[in-house]
């Protein structure tokens, strides 16, 4: 894996990641995110509504702990979780015809005709109870080598999180079956199964339940180093894990002086990448978390991506990427469709005319939506709607024949209005999900997309202020 820079301004990053898997035939632009899925299926999506999405990007994500019980059968199957669940990635003769037949699971290798290989990258992060896997995939019907790899995230973050379960060889996973206590070794034996292309470490996340005391945040770094060594060691003493590598995560709480020496001394061991962990949730002041974002990052190498985990938000991601953050989740656009929500907010900071009317109807509506937050309907939705998103269970929708976003070229909205998918929300018809996902997962992915093209355009203050005026 290599990451190319084409340009660092103010802090923000923008490059390209290449020779990712363990064949080196998929890349990554940056900033970027991963394709959020559940057991490797992306939410309410089969593999041909997935086609239908524009912009997804090459990794996808897997959570550890809807995959913990199948370890004892993939250490028997001995071919790697790719193979097992079925992913796999098809060239046909023609490159602008790429179809990728994937399974509603997981993800990995597998041959790909032409004599390309479908690979898998598998990441591990560590915060309380997380583990995620990361795939990688070609984008379809462009000529890309389609790759699949797999990152793995300790728990999914629709999942409830129990803290205070740590031990000083132990990281507590909560699967469906319960509480499951994960060692190094057990860990590790866990990824020869697996067969990864990318191992985020085990580490102790257990830092973000509230303020962190500067013993507990010590301590959470002394033991992700401990892990972190124990974890390269068995790494080199397995022959399927060879081509892995490894990604080294950055603890420390709230604390300044344990976040550096974290990051200080992660950096000084052999991985490929860095996980920023810890800044999921709204325990920790905004001020505290971005400033601590900058510190860290300022310690790390250039030439090796930082991801994070837990941010989402629009605005957030945007100060992440200011701060130097190169890779974010998808789980924001999951989040939105399961409140019943589309995503709406604009992020074209330089339309044309005809597009700038249609953009400002967009911005208008999502005002709407916040101005009728008093109305009686409204006022029962969930209370973590944003207003980057509109609220479709509400009944001034029910006769509204517009896209649910003007000049959005994703199939709910070329085919679709607002009136039906309001129907289909108001009737639990499972087909609202569906054209939700589709949406939400392309809008998402539009907007990575639109702040590399600001950072090659030096437009990037345009749209950072395009998407703070929306944000209420």
């Amino acid at each position: 894996m290599k990451l190319s820079l084409s340009r660092v301004v103010s802090g923000c990053r923008l490059g390209t990641l290449t020779n990712l898997g363990k064949n080196g035939v998929q890349t990554m632009e940056l900033p970027g995110c991963l394709l959020y899925t559940k057991t490797g299926s992306p939410p309410h999506l089969t593999h041909d509504t997935l086609q239908a999405v524009e912009g997804v990007p090459a990794v996808v994500q897997l959570t550890l702990s809807t995959l913990v019980e199948l370890h004892e059968v993939l250490e028997e199957y001995k071919e790697g979780i790719g193979k097992f669940i079925g992913l796999r990635l098809f060239m046909s003769p023609s490159l602008d015809d790429v179809k990728c037949q994937m399974s509603p699971e997981h993800s990995f290798s597998g041959q790909v005709c032409q004599s390309q290989c479908c690979t898998a990258l598998s990441m591990i992060l560590v915060p309380p109870a997380h583990l995620a896997t990361t795939t990688t995939r070609g984008r379809l019907g462009t000529g890309l080598n389609p790759t699949l790899l797999i990152s793995h995230r300790l728990q999914c973050c629709q999942m409830a999180t129990t803290f205070g379960r740590y031990s000083l060889k132990t990281v507590s996973i909560w699967g469906y079956g319960g509480r499951m206590e994960m060692t190094a070794s057990k860990f590790m034996s866990m990824q020869r199964a697996l067969q990864p292309d990318w191992l985020q470490c085990l580490s102790d996340g257990d830092t973000i339940s509230g303020e962190t005391s500067r013993k507990r945040a010590k301590k959470s770094v002394d033991r992700s180093l401990s892990f972190l060594d124990e974890c390269l060691q068995l790494q080199e003493k397995s022959p399927e894990l060879q081509g892995s590598v490894m990604v080294g995560v950055i603890e420390g709480g709230d604390v300044l002086e344990e976040r550096l020496r974290s990051a200080r001394e992660t950096a000084k061991r052999p991985v490929g990448a860095f996980l920023l962990d810890g800044f999921q949730g709204q325990a920790m002041a905004k001020e505290t978390k971005l400033k601590l974002i900058a510190s860290v990052t300022a310690e790390l190498p250039e030439d090796k991506p930082r991801l994070i985990h837990g941010i989402g938000k629009p605005d957030e991601v945007l100060e992440c990427i200011e701060r130097g953050v190169d890779v974010f989740e998808s789980f924001f656009p999951y989040q939105v469709t399961e409140r019943g929500c589309a995503l709406s907010f604009s992020y074209n900071y330089n339309p044309d005319p005809e597009a700038a009317v249609l953009e400002q109807n967009g911005i208008q509506d999502a005002g709407k939506n916040g101005a009728e937050k008093d109305i009686n309907e409204t006022s029962k939705a969930d209370p973590e709607i944003t207003s980057f998103e509109i609220f479709l269970k509400e009944k001034r929708y029910r006769d509204d024949f517009g896209p649910l976003v003007h000049g959005c070229t994703c199939y709910c909205c070329q085919n679709h209005s607002r009136a039906y998918v309001h129907h289909l929300l108001v009737t639990n018809e499972l087909l609202a999900g569906v054209l939700l996902m589709m949406h939400n997962f392309q809008h998402y992915f539009s907007f990575f997309h639109s702040i590399r093209d600001a950072l090659r355009d030096d437009r990037l203050d345009q749209l950072k202020e395009l998407i703070f005026r929306q944000a209420l």
